[in-house]
């Protein structure tokens, strides 16, 4: 028998997430039955999508919803043997019991110098979100110039090295001066931290004057609607996510740039990484590869201790973190 730790969400969360709305229990896990595995976790994610997600996908009481890292370390299932790793959308949970379903297999070619991690990052949801908004929404093209905000998160850092890659300008925004120089370490062409810049449409203009073909979209609020009067005529806009928002106990208002979109003619499209699926085997080694190459890059705001769930999820959402929060076992 296990003894299994999970964390649970006591209540719906009002405004911003608190410690009171967590709790952590402990249940004994039986041995597994025949196709069935037990993992333990390694790894475990936090991330933007488990705010508002919680709403709509959890009831109070249920164990909050998450992707980790795991290792197997029982199995009655020939297709996961003991010792091997696989990514699990297991929530917040030290071991869980599993039939193998929705169980990914870490890639065969997995370096043994890469952190297993990053198959929580860049080399997993986060960098899948990246490529499938600039390939798939976007439509990049070699020379243009794209946008990103909370371009230090793992969904931006990313992105913005994609651009590169495929020979864009870059311009990112983010929230301090640290993430700043991370990102023109990273190779981003121009970047501003919008918490200090006297005016976010002057920032954009200076950064581009010419512009913006592409917006990939991760913080919403009344910021993206400035960035629609920079959008060059027929630009594309990824809406991946809204952070700012989130924690809002009353769902934002206005203001509304209709005109601008219909005047510029452009295209704005929200998207959920999980519509291309059936690529991500092959994106993930790609991701992998670009790894291995030096060509992206890969930061991790690690917090050590399952015990310390709720506050590396709290601490993500203020963007305490630059790059990737992941909770290390």
């Amino acid at each position: 028998m296990v003894q299994a730790k999970f964390w649970v969400m006591t209540k719906h969360f009002d405004g911003f997430p608190k410690n009171s709305d967590f709790e952590l229990k402990v249940e004994e896990l039986p041995e597994p039955k025949d196709g069935e595995v037990l993992l333990e976790a390694v790894f475990l994610s936090v991330d933007p999508y488990m705010r508002p997600f919680s709403r709509v996908s959890m009831k109070e009481g249920d164990v909050m919803i998450g992707t980790q890292v795991a290792k197997v370390i029982q199995s009655k299932n020939p297709a996961f043997p003991v010792g091997s790793h696989v990514v699990s959308d297991s929530g917040w949970r030290t071991h869980t019991l599993s039939d193998g379903t929705g169980l990914t297999p870490i890639l065969p070619e997995w370096p043994k110098d890469v952190s297993l991690s990053l198959a929580l990052g860049a080399i997993g949801m986060p960098g899948l979100t990246a490529v499938y908004g600039i390939e798939d929404v976007l439509g990049l093209k070699e020379g243009e110039t794209l946008l990103v905000n909370a371009a230090a998160g793992a969904v931006g850092s990313v992105v913005g090295q994609i651009a590169k890659i495929k020979g864009c300008k870059v311009v990112g925004s983010a929230g301090s001066d640290a993430k700043v120089v991370f990102l023109k370490e990273l190779g981003f062409d121009e970047v501003f931290n919008y918490k200090t810049v006297g005016s976010l449409e002057e920032a954009l203009r200076k950064a581009s004057p010419e512009g913006y073909d592409c917006f990939f979209e991760n913080v919403g609020g009344s910021s993206s609607f400035i960035v629609l009067q920079q959008m060059k005529n027929f630009g594309r806009i990824a809406v991946c996510g809204s952070i700012s928002t989130y924690n809002d106990s009353e769902p934002q208002t206005g203001p509304y740039s209709f005109f601008t979109v219909i005047l510029k003619q452009l295209k704005m499209e929200g998207f959920i990484y999980s519509r291309w699926q059936h690529k991500n085997h092959e994106t993930l080694k790609r991701l992998l590869a670009w790894v291995k190459e030096g060509k992206l890059q890969c930061r991790e705001h690690v917090t050590k201790g399952f015990e310390n769930m709720p506050a590396a999820f709290m601490g993500m959402l203020q963007g305490e973190n630059t790059g990737k929060a992941v909770v290390a076992v």
